[in-house]
């Protein structure tokens, strides 16, 4: 009999544990597992349409998560998935992607694409994406080191309108070819990159 009471205080308490874990709210890290499955893990993504999270600023990353919650931001799936999470929830998980390191991406390049791409930045695009693009503090988002094919699809959202651009930005862009938009992409996207050239 003392053998069965004790069996059953012992699972009751293993249940009670077990409900209390699972009411504790998410960690980061736990939250952060979840974007893993597109963006990779820790916001590193292995590619090719889907960006690198990694080191993007807290302001970013919330500002385009609220986006997609309204609707107000274009995408194919985001707009779905960020409905998902609490404002608290992206929080902690902009506090984690914000401490990564930018990571470096393998992929190829035209060298003449990124010599032009690397004029036109600094003609045009300097001001709002320091350090090549690179500088998460700019609260643009992270362009150095990001998947061309990323850049190029977000650009074509860009040029159609399905994705608002600031008046800043599109007075610049306004201006360009699609050939010099491509240079800008090759050069962004070969920033921190350890890939080589075509």
């Amino acid at each position: 009999m003392l053998r069965i009471q004790t069996y059953t205080l012992a699972l009751g308490g293993c249940l009670l544990l077990g409900s209390t874990q699972l009411a504790a709210a998410p960690s980061a890290t736990m939250l952060a597992d979840t974007c893993a499955g597109c963006h990779g893990v820790d916001g590193v993504s292995m590619g090719p349409a889907t960006p690198n999270i990694a080191g993007i600023s807290e302001i970013y990353f919330t500002d385009s998560m609220a986006a997609f919650k309204s609707g107000d931001r274009y995408s194919t799936v985001m707009q779905r998935i960020a409905k998902g999470y609490t404002d608290e929830e992206i929080k902690l998980m902009a506090s984690f992607f914000a401490k990564q390191p930018v990571p470096k991406t393998v992929q190829r390049t035209d060298p003449a694409k990124v010599a032009l791409g690397e004029r036109l930045h600094k003609d045009n695009c300097h001001k709002c994406h320091d350090e090549d693009g690179a500088l998460a503090d700019d609260d643009a988002g992270i362009l150095a080191s990001q998947w061309l094919s990323y850049l190029n699809h977000s650009m074509e959202d860009f040029k159609s309108g399905r994705r608002e651009m600031t008046k800043k930005m599109k007075k610049k862009v306004d201006k360009l070819t699609d050939e010099e938009i491509s240079a800008l992409n090759h050069f962004y996207s070969s920033r921190l990159s350890s890939g080589s050239g075509l």
